[in-house]
């Protein structure tokens, strides 16, 4: 009877395990403010789908385009835990992330890597970036944390283009031209040549074209496509400005990065390395074909005028000491012209890395291989 009873004890302990382990599976929320077409969105699902296999759900992950937080909203979601998991645009915040913004912002030093850079310019950015923030910049992991958000990586796209409502090639052309700019960068870019930078949310950007507020929009070609703006642009301009934009693809909420254990840490690092894969690369391989789609579909392309490449390459010059004093005196970045220096390595490191890059697979490998795989689980992000 003895034995009997206490057989019946250990299977009440084993189902009353079983049980605790259902009530503390969860799912995890994953905000992205971009539609479920985007490229963003698809990388990211992919991911997750990874992540939840991993797991073997006892910690699963679902994506929310668009609905569950816009752009704006989703770095104070996380912040307040209105999502777990979101897509955090730095340059929205620039109070928020000065150190990590002075080398988002610094994406136009691409154009004084090589002619071929812009075919490899998505993946190299956003290797250069996630690595220097997780390995070299503390300051940037402590804004992060600051805003109650572990960050773990990101995305970059191809080179930013004159996306116009009407052939906007020369410096003539640009004077005065209305231009929405998604980082200050462009800004100084745009006022340095005789244009009117214009900040607004993505999510406003097809109503001010189409009404006629904006001329052009600087933006990545997938990206014109990805926001439905494909019908209202007539011109496309290459050559300018240049420079990628780089999203902090899966900051975590510091409390639910808490809540995973150091093995599903790994699982969710080894998830969003490929989601991050299949995301630049997507837009690297997919803007060819798409300049290609706008061709004949009506859409003029255009070769920047050689004194608008000029112009841009001789702001790059200047920008990259013009930053290092404008976030030590309106931000308090205290070490800009270092951090720069050692962004620069990085980033020319990283173009070499991806000269030898063909497909997702080999840019996941990359960036497992040099960056996700090297984060110290057990330590980093956790209270």
């Amino acid at each position: 009877m003895k034995t009997r009873n206490s057989l019946l004890m250990a299977a009440g302990l084993a189902l009353a395990a079983a049980g605790a382990t259902t009530l503390e599976a969860r799912e995890l929320s994953f905000a992205i403010g971009h539609p479920p077409v985007s490229l963003l969105v698809k990388g990211a699902e992919e991911g997750a789908k990874m992540f939840n296999e991993e797991t073997g759900g006892d910690m699963t992950l679902k994506v929310f385009p668009l609905t569950l937080l816009s752009m704006v909203e989703t770095s104070g979601g996380l912040r307040e835990g209105l999502a777990d998991v979101g897509t955090v645009m730095t340059p929205y915040f620039p109070n928020e992330f000065p150190h990590t913004n002075l080398i988002v912002e610094s994406s136009m030093l691409l154009h004084t890597m090589g002619d071929d850079v812009a075919d490899l310019q998505a993946g190299a950015f956003a290797g250069a970036v996630s690595e220097f923030v997780l390995t070299k910049c503390p300051e940037c992991v402590d804004e992060f944390a600051a805003q109650n958000q572990v960050f773990t990586g990101g995305t970059a796209t191809p080179p930013y283009l004159l996306n116009c409502t009407k052939p906007i090639v020369t410096m003539e052309d640009l004077q005065g031209a209305r231009l929405r700019i998604g980082g200050a960068n462009w800004a100084r870019w745009s006022e340095a040549i005789g244009a009117a930078p214009i900040t607004m949310s993505g999510n406003e950007m097809l109503e001010a074209l189409n009404q006629g507020v904006l001329d052009c929009i600087l933006l990545s070609t997938p990206d014109i496509y990805n926001f439905g703006m494909g019908g209202s642009v007539t011109d496309i301009t290459k050559g300018a400005p240049g420079g990628a934009y780089f999203a902090s693809l899966s900051n975590m909420n510091k409390d639910s990065w808490n809540e995973l254990t150091p093995d599903q840490r790994t699982a969710f690092l080894r998830a969003m390395a490929k989601a991050a894969a299949l995301v630049v690369h997507g837009y690297q391989s997919n803007a060819e074909e798409l300049e290609a789609g706008a061709k004949e579909k009506g859409v003029t392309m255009h070769d920047a005028d050689p004194e608008v490449v000029a112009a841009t390459l001789d702001f790059v010059k200047k920008d990259r000491d013009y930053a290092v004093d404008y976030f030590a005196s309106q931000y308090g970045v205290e070490r800009g012209d270092e951090m720069l220096t050692d962004f620069t390595a990085l980033l020319k490191k990283w173009v070499d890395l991806m000269r030898g890059a063909k497909t997702a697979e080999d840019y996941e490998s990359l960036y497992w291989n040099e960056i996700y795989s090297r984060v110290d689980v057990d330590q980093y992000g956790v209270n």
